[in-house]
């Protein structure tokens, strides 16, 4: 099969676009024929300084397609069935082979090129909402890095929720973009201070619940908008900055802050059964995948690149 590999960690540059062998297929898995591979920021962290856990390497968390062999102790999936899968590597080729546990079955009427950019980053931003945010109706949101793939889903499901969202980004051109997805108020981060501006939003109140991908200083900033007994959900190093901030000052206001991590927990019951229902959320239209574009798998390098451009609102796919 091809895939894009790597031979070291380092920028864009070092994926290559060749033959390797084909996955095999596990007792307890599928292996599948890629249709779509959704590129998540984690696997653009990866390329930079994660271990090489094969050589050569193939980067990649998520991935959609149709099953083309079943292990022999999987009876719940079937050869033709269309999935999404998650794994820690491995997406960025044209056959990828997955435990059954890491699959989804994907709907007749939802796009495989949708299905593949859902697991992620909808399971992770409905637990930074709810199982670590414990989001009410009627609270205020700030998503930070709103045109992300993971600020998009926050979006959309903290609206649905009955919450006030209002979301940061690098310019009014992309603010302006997440309107439709339920964006009550935008804050453009390059013109304007973001705790300014929430405190005028909130008449001085604050937030009662920030989702943060950045990280590093945004981390600071999201802190000092949180309300009386605000939560913050870090889930990202989106901005690659160290993260340093002033722990007391989470300890005047009872703030509380949590990280977020899908990794072990979507190994749990609780989030594939959580990510069956967002993918059936999509299928019924309740929730949007907004992809920006996409890129032959031949050309991952490329696609990496525009990602750490960010200058993408949503997701970018490969295409095998």
């Amino acid at each position: 099969m091809k895939a894009a590999v790597y031979y070291e960690n380092g920028a864009p540059e070092v994926l290559r676009y060749e033959d390797v062998p084909d996955p095999v297929c596990h007792p307890k898995g599928v292996l599948i024929r890629v249709e779509a591979v959704s590129i998540e920021g984690g696997d653009t962290l990866n390329r930079l300084g994660g271990p090489l856990v094969t050589r050569p390497h193939i980067v990649g968390y998520q991935a959609a397609g149709t099953i083309i062999e079943v292990g022999s102790e999987v009876t719940h999936l079937k050869v033709g069935q269309r999935v999404a899968t998650v794994d820690g590597y491995g997406s960025h080729a044209e056959l990828r082979a997955v435990l059954a546990r890491n699959a989804w079955p994907v709907p007749d009427n939802l796009d495989l090129r949708l299905a593949a950019a859902i697991p992620v980053p909808f399971g992770t931003a409905h637990d930074c909402l709810f199982e670590f945010g414990h989001l009410k109706a009627g609270e205020t949101v700030l998503v930070q890095a709103g045109a992300g793939a993971v600020g998009l889903a926050a979006i959309q499901i903290a609206k649905r929720a009955g919450a006030t969202v209002i979301a940061t980004a690098s310019s009014d051109e992309r603010l302006e973009r997440l309107k439709p997805f339920g964006l009550d108020h935008g804050i453009n981060y390059k013109t304007h201070d973001v705790v300014t501006e929430v405190m005028k939003l909130t008449s001085k109140a604050g937030v009662n619940l920030v989702v943060d991908p950045v990280g590093g200083q945004t981390l600071q900033g999201s802190i000092l908008s949180l309300a009386y007994r605000g939560r913050v959900s870090l889930v990202g190093q989106a901005g690659r900055e160290p993260t340093k901030i002033d722990v007391s000052s989470l300890m005047p206001g009872n703030r509380t802050l949590s990280g977020v991590f899908l990794g072990a927990e979507i190994l749990t019951d609780r989030v594939h059964d959580n990510i069956a229902r967002l993918i059936e959320d999509v299928a019924r239209g309740e929730l949007t995948v907004v992809i920006d574009r996409e890129f032959p798998l031949s050309e991952a390098a490329a696609a990496h690149a525009f990602i750490e451009s960010r200058q993408a609102v949503g997701r970018v796919l490969l295409i095998p």
